[in-house]
């Protein structure tokens, strides 16, 4: 079982995330050119060497019509261009990214949002974002995202978090650390003040560890494969880093929760949304399954896969989005292939390869939006596309 341990010890911010994980990868610099060719408009990236206290990491550096991401005060969220939820979600809609990438990233900026509104009293609707803050989270998140699916861990732990203390200034004034969006975002997610004097823990950080962890705790019994230090960029006099251990848990096979209801009074539209919505919220698979209801009418069961800490949220969405008055519940162990995602270069432009393997067994297979768009631009069928894809590979 392939396993991401989180060490937070130091801190968390976007980018510093963004930085630990890239150093987990094979072709690092291939990934940054991948997030600079997306068309975040204005956004430049780099991930370069840096070394805080002695210890070689790495920094993760957004720019926004070439100004750095300290050009501002407040975390982003003021200043004279400002931007809405509603603005951010179309941002991410447009990338071209997997609508897995694209509903996490989706849900993270939303955990902000929701923590500013709760802060400022307004509806999500109504929260403001400045321009340029908002633009360097959204690269920041949209980084982590498209990190996590290429590695694809099987299980993520994220250690206690180091807020910090002391105040921080932002465009409201000045403010206790932890700020309280990030106080808000870090409810119920084990965390520290430490005896760094600063802030430690961004709202972006809070919210991306928020979204993507299985659980908080101390490093599981792994075989280390690779560490990567996600450097901070501000100095305290010690370092300030996320670091990202990837390895295996030997013995171990991920633990899942199903989830199944009988549904026969429901259009197919409807089960296809509550279907759509399960998918956004992290189920790692969801299908029917066509039954014989009582009074002989047809129906079908709607089966949902997750993680066993996304159980509770993922039953209350069956609960909302179908017509069932309840939701059987079993853990089961599974046995899966190590996977990730790596771009290829072709003579029909750059294809993503989804790739699976251990023991011995490999499985490769190309992306579909890839694969539709070259169907569609050389007037081709799927099939007929897959094969010149794999023409090109054995020449």
């Amino acid at each position: 079982m392939k396993t991401l341990y989180l060490d937070c010890g130091m801190g968390a911010a976007g980018d510093m995330l963004a930085a630990a994980l890239l150093a987990l990868l094979p072709d690092p610099e291939a990934v940054v050119e991948k997030l600079n060719s997306l068309g975040l408009p204005g956004v430049s990236i780099s991930w370069t060497e840096s070394v805080k206290c002695g210890v070689r990491g790495f920094r993760f550096s957004v720019k926004i019509n070439g100004a750095g991401e300290d050009a501002g005060l407040g975390h982003g969220h003021h200043g004279h261009s400002h931007s809405t939820m509603e603005d951010i979600d179309a941002v991410i809609s447009a990338l071209p990214v997997s609508d897995r990438v694209r509903a996490d990233a989706a849900q993270v900026y939303r955990l902000i949002a929701q923590a500013e509104g709760s802060v400022h009293g307004r509806p999500v609707e109504a929260v403001h974002f400045h321009e340029v803050g908002a633009l360097d989270a959204v690269a920041d998140i949209v980084s982590v995202s498209l990190l996590m699916e290429r590695l694809a861990p099987d299980r993520v732990v994220v250690s206690p978090v180091c807020v910090g203390s002391g105040q921080v200034e932002c465009a409201h004034g000045i403010l206790p650390v932890p700020a309280p969006a990030t106080e808000r975002l870090l409810r119920g997610i084990p965390s520290f003040g430490g005896a760094v004097r600063g802030e430690m823990c961004t709202p972006t950080g809070a919210a991306l560890l928020k979204h993507f962890a299985m659980e908080f705790g101390t490093m599981p019994v792994m075989r280390t494969e690779a560490v990567g230090y996600g450097m901070g960029g501000r100095d305290y006099g010690a370092v300030s880093c996320v670091r990202a251990f990837w390895g295996t848990e030997q013995g171990q096979t991920p633990s899942v929760a199903e989830l199944k209801c009988n549904l026969d009074d429901m259009t197919p539209e409807a089960v296809g949304f509550a279907m759509e919505r399960l998918f956004e919220n992290g189920a790692l698979d969801v299908y029917t399954v066509p039954v014989g209801m009582k009074k002989s009418r047809p129906g079908i069961q709607l089966c949902c896969l997750c993680r066993q800490a996304d159980t509770e949220k993922l039953a209350n969405i069956m609960l909302r989005h179908t017509s069932t008055l309840g939701i059987r519940v079993s853990y089961e162990q599974r046995f899966t292939l190590d996977r990730s995602t790596f771009d290829v270069q072709t003579e029909y432009g750059p294809v993503r390869l989804k790739k699976a393997g251990s023991g011995g067994i490999l499985k490769l297979k190309p992306e579909y939006e890839d694969l539709a768009r070259i169907a569609r631009e050389n007037d081709l069928t799927l099939d007929e596309a897959a094969a010149l894809i794999k023409r090109g590979d054995a020449e």
